[in-house]
């Protein structure tokens, strides 16, 4: 029986490293049966379900890995990425917390654990346990590198400079240093010296091209803060274009998902109110304006500000039996067009997802600007929601969108052309939920906001059925950690620019502004 179990364990790690997914599914089933308490062999069960696209079994894996002791620190860590995949943060907290005490940990597997609770947004215990680390060693750099980051995400940049100084001076080919010193902007007062360090490093030799977009991206950010909007725009199309190269996007897909959703019904909603704390959707392009929205709502006691969630894909996922790329995709959009699932069971499964996140509040911010795409799902699944959607100028959203380097959820921002027609979907897709549920959606547009903060926050607030403070008008009244690109920008205050970002590169920006005119007229 071990010999078999050891055979079906081989063969089915052999068929996942070729991507023979149901072949591996069927070995990994004979393994199990022989260990059924192995996390390793529950955890590859897990990966082999969701490239599968089953949803449910792929969690269910994931859950029973999660309640055994773990046979290896990648095993711990491994585990804790696949609870925040399925949006079980608070499983993966308690999960890590049965470590024991931090000091027994060792400091790559702390930097993995702090990776996942800033992934949830839950930059405190991120900063908990890089502290450790670096009490283990102040002098490893991705622990300052690390470290550097969680501290702008929690406004403390000032203190994150000394780090990634440490950092630079004993390992400079990290080209995560020289991202956060662009997430800085003024606070870098030497920015020369990094810049001159990662052109250095970018024109060497060997270097990966997810390491090159990352400094071409970087150095994009410092050039501009210099005023070298030239070299500054080389570098933008050069990140652009490894990045581009590494990701598949595909132009239909993306027009199949919008014209689905389209065609979706949606008139089979829950009809009665819920009770519990209300929902409001912060939705509308990244790099629209979303983060400061949301932290002047979360000036509010009362309005919970807990980032950007997958927890309603989660949902969407669960009832479709599906595991979706990114927020939703086509294969989604259709099954749910097949089989319309019970939105009363998605509304529970949400807010199940995200209560534990609330400490009594009776509001709490979703701020996941791509949520706009599941507007219609959850108008239906969520009768309490309050939907705001940040609208903005379409060639600066643009424009911020291209010189921003994603993770890989956002594929179609690195071609002028996929973004310019990405973004005529966007406001087709708002102009037909505005149109499909009436009064349900408050457009915010993002220069009435900064311009006269305090009017419109009295009408979003009123939209919200919530009192308005005048600490709602301060970005700075509220405290929370923001693990955004917009970390240090919106701590910045509310600024209005006379001179919009995009103008010194209107010239290069030609094809992406001619298209979304174009788009608009046609």
């Amino acid at each position: 029986m071990q010999s078999d179990k050891g055979h079906a364990w081989q063969l089915a790690q052999a068929a996942f490293a070729s991507r023979q997914w149901d072949v591996a599914r069927r070995h990994l089933e004979v393994a199990i049966s022989s260990e059924p308490r192995s996390p390793a062999m529950l955890l590859l069960l897990s990966y082999t379900h969701s490239y599968l696209g089953q949803y449910r079994a792929a969690r269910e894996a994931a859950l029973r890995a999660a309640s055994m002791p773990p046979d290896s620190a990648e095993t711990v860590s491994d585990i804790a990425a696949r609870l925040r995949t399925f949006n079980e943060g608070e499983l993966m907290v308690g999960y890590l917390d049965r470590l024991g005490p931090l000091s027994s940990i060792p400091i790559p597997l702390l930097l993995q654990c702090a990776a996942q609770f800033s992934y949830l947004n839950l930059q405190e215990e991120a900063h908990r346990f890089l502290a450790e680390a670096l009490a283990a060693d102040p002098d490893f750099p991705p622990t300052l590198v690390s470290m550097s980051q969680v501290l702008v995400y929690l406004g403390r940049g000032d203190e994150a400079l000394p780090l990634l100084r440490k950092a630079m001076s004993k390992a400079p080919a990290i080209p995560e240093i020289y991202g956060v010193v662009g997430q800085l902007g003024k606070l870098v007062k030497d920015a020369d010296r990094y810049m001159a360090s990662a052109l250095r490093l970018l024109k060497g030799p060997g270097l990966p091209e997810a390491q090159r977009a990352k400094l071409a991206f970087a150095l994009h950010h410092m050039l501009d803060r210099a005023g070298a909007h030239e070299e500054a725009f080389r570098m933008l199309e050069a990140g652009c274009r490894l990045k581009r190269h590494a990701l598949q996007y595909s132009d239909q897909e993306s027009m199949r998902v919008f014209q689905g959703l389209k065609s979706l019904p949606t008139d089979a909603g829950v009809k009665a109110v819920e009770q519990g704390p209300m929902p409001i959707f912060i939705v509308g392009m990244h790099r629209s304006g979303t983060t400061l929205l949301e932290q002047l709502l979360t000036a509010h006691p009362g309005v919970r500000g807990v980032g950007e969630l997958y927890d309603f894909t989660g949902a969407m996922r669960w009832a479709a039996d599906y595991h979706c790329r990114g927020v939703i995709d086509a294969a989604l959009v259709q099954k749910i067009l097949d089989e319309p699932p019970s939105y009363e069971a998605i509304g529970r499964d949400y807010v199940r997802s995200v209560s534990w996140r609330l400490d009594g509040e009776s509001a709490f911010t979703d701020k996941l600007p791509s949520n706009f795409l599941n507007i219609g799902f959850i108008a239906q699944a969520l009768p309490n929601a309050k939907i705001l959607h940040m609208a903005r100028d379409p060639v600066e959203t643009c424009f911020s969108n291209l010189r921003e380097l994603f993770s890989d959820a956002n594929p179609y921002s690195y071609d002028q052309l996929e973004l310019a027609d990405y973004y005529s979907r966007y406001q087709d897709l708002m102009a037909h939920w505005h149109m499909r549920f009436p009064g349900r959606i408050c457009d915010v547009p993002y220069e009435e906001l900064v311009s006269d903060t305090e009017s419109t926050m009295r009408r979003v607030a009123g939209f919200c059925g919530i009192d308005f403070l005048p600490s709602m008008t301060d970005p700075s009244a509220s405290k929370r950690g923001v693990s955004t690109a917009s970390a240090v920008q919106v701590r910045e205050g509310i600024t209005r620019r006379k001179v919009p970002k995009w103008k010194p590169y209107e010239a290069q920006l030609g094809p992406m502004i001619a298209k979304l005119r174009g788009n608009s007229l046609s």
